[in-house]
């Protein structure tokens, strides 16, 4: 009895440190995407690019090269480690060895090669930008649009994660249904909920292009980042029609529960019940 409580303690530790690391890797990701690339040109610094230099003397600088093919090494890390972990064969070996952590190792290994990438990223202030606005008056409108469209997008993104089933996501639902026997939580969703899940695990793709792409200077490292991960998540969903048809008749339930607030308690509860269960 002790050993097993000591198990459960220890799976549900080893969760909640996972989910401050993601949590605090989360915010990095925010700053690092959105408010450094931002903040530059709100404050009038130019030491993004250097549109003085031209392309085919930049191209030719060993510093850009050696920055881009840094650059390029990390992002390779990242995307190669989040598909060689979310392989079946990788993770079923995973799921046997690690069982309800799983998930959360999954988790983990992702904030850690994010922060990896961030940590030794390489801008590449040798090279023009590729485009810039630095003409008055959008030098100062035009970076406050980005800024709160950025905010808007990253607000979009935290609601669907909690949509989504954001404990399930991060690995804590599994710890927690272990502790409590109850299995995966996969298993007491519906076959079409699984089967949207397993195509669409990133439910953020619009609203991350629009914060990898808008930006009011897009240097060159920023190209390669943007262009790999637009691309990366490009080819990591498979969406078809029988997804978007479950999409669209849970959306419809859902506009129905919020139009019709003052029908029966029996009505609601019945309804609740009922997307409880398709879930």
């Amino acid at each position: 009895m002790a050993s097993v409580t000591v198990r459960r303690w220890a799976l549900c530790t080893a969760a909640l440190l996972n989910f401050a690391f993601v949590f605090i890797s989360g915010a990095d990701f925010i700053r690092f995407l959105s408010f450094r690339a931002i903040y530059h040109n709100i404050t009038g610094e130019t030491t993004l690019c250097q549109d003085s230099i031209p392309w085919s003397v930049a191209l030719q600088d060993s510093s850009v090269l050696r920055s881009l093919v840094v650059d390029l090494g990390l992002l390779a890390l990242f995307t190669t480690q989040h598909s060689l972990l979310a392989w079946s064969p990788v993770k079923q070996a995973l799921q046997s060895v690690l069982g309800a952590l799983n998930r959360t190792a999954y988790c983990f290994a992702t904030a850690l090669a994010l922060q990896i990438l961030m940590h030794y990223w390489q801008p590449v202030t040798g090279a023009p930008c590729l485009w810039s606005v630095r003409h008055a008056p959008w030098s100062v409108w035009f970076p406050l649009l980005c800024f709160s469209l950025h905010f808007f997008c990253w607000a979009i993104i935290c609601s669907i994660l909690m949509i989504f089933d954001y404990p399930e996501l991060l690995g804590i639902k599994q710890v927690y249904y272990e502790c409590l026997g109850l299995g995966d939580p996969l298993s007491h969703k519906s076959p079409r909920a699984q089967r949207l899940l397993s195509h669409l695990r990133h439910p953020v793709c619009l609203e991350l292009g629009v914060v990898l792409w808008l930006l009011p200077a897009l240097s060159l490292d920023r190209l390669l980042l943007a262009g790999t991960l637009s691309t990366y998540l490009a080819l990591a969903h498979s969406l078809d029609k029988q997804d978007l048809a479950y999409l669209c008749v849970q959306l419809k339930s859902k506009m129905q529960l919020l139009s019709e607030p003052h029908q029966g308690s029996a009505d609601t509860n019945d309804q609740s019940n009922s997307n409880h269960k398709e879930k």
